[in-house]
């Protein structure tokens, strides 16, 4: 079995050239939510010299929409969603500092390659997962666009997230059927 790497957030951009496609990650620290809708006002922030909700640099965006807490839970089930429907955002964001992303499913060649040109980083949690990946959120707050529910941004601070690296910031990417 391989060897487990312990990040920690923000992520250091020498710390991101070390990681390679298939390597197990466990994320501790803040990481941030956001899914399409979250992303589209992003973009439009963007597009108005508006400053967004946090600082990108160095963060991690987990495209997920958590379900409601139990009470005496911090979060609901928390799985990933399919990170394609981000692709058309996601360039932007990295040039914005964006260092890394976590969900599920394959990238577009145009985010892979500002992934190369950015140094960036695509992490993959497991589909199917999300109460477990729950167990892993210590803290949660909504910091923006609480209109939108289970997709406003949401600030997590995250104990030992368990994640695959998908593509490297070299553009290597762990499934073949990514090329297709």
């Amino acid at each position: 079995m391989k060897n487990i790497v312990k990040l920690t957030t923000p992520l250091d951009p020498n710390r991101i050239e070390t990681l390679r496609c298939g390597d197990f990650v466990e994320i501790t620290g803040t990481i941030y939510t956001a899914r399409d809708a979250a992303h589209k006002r992003m973009k439009e922030m963007l597009e108005k010299n508006m400053s967004l909700p946090f600082d990108l640099s160095g963060q991690i965006i987990y495209y997920a929409g958590p379900c409601p807490a139990k009470p005496g839970q911090v979060i609901g089930s928390i799985g990933p969603t399919t990170s394609g429907r981000m692709d058309v955002y996601t360039p932007l964001l990295l040039k914005q500092g964006l260092a890394g992303m976590i969900g599920k499913g394959k990238r577009s060649q145009e985010v892979i390659d500002a992934m190369i040109r950015y140094k960036s980083v695509y992490f993959g949690a497991t589909g199917g997962a999300g109460a477990l990946i729950s167990k892993c959120v210590k803290k949660a707050e909504v910091i923006a666009f609480d209109d939108l529910g289970t997709e406003a941004i949401r600030r997590l601070y995250v104990e030992d997230l368990p994640v695959i690296v998908l593509i490297d910031c070299k553009g290597n990417k762990l499934y073949k059927e990514f090329d297709k």
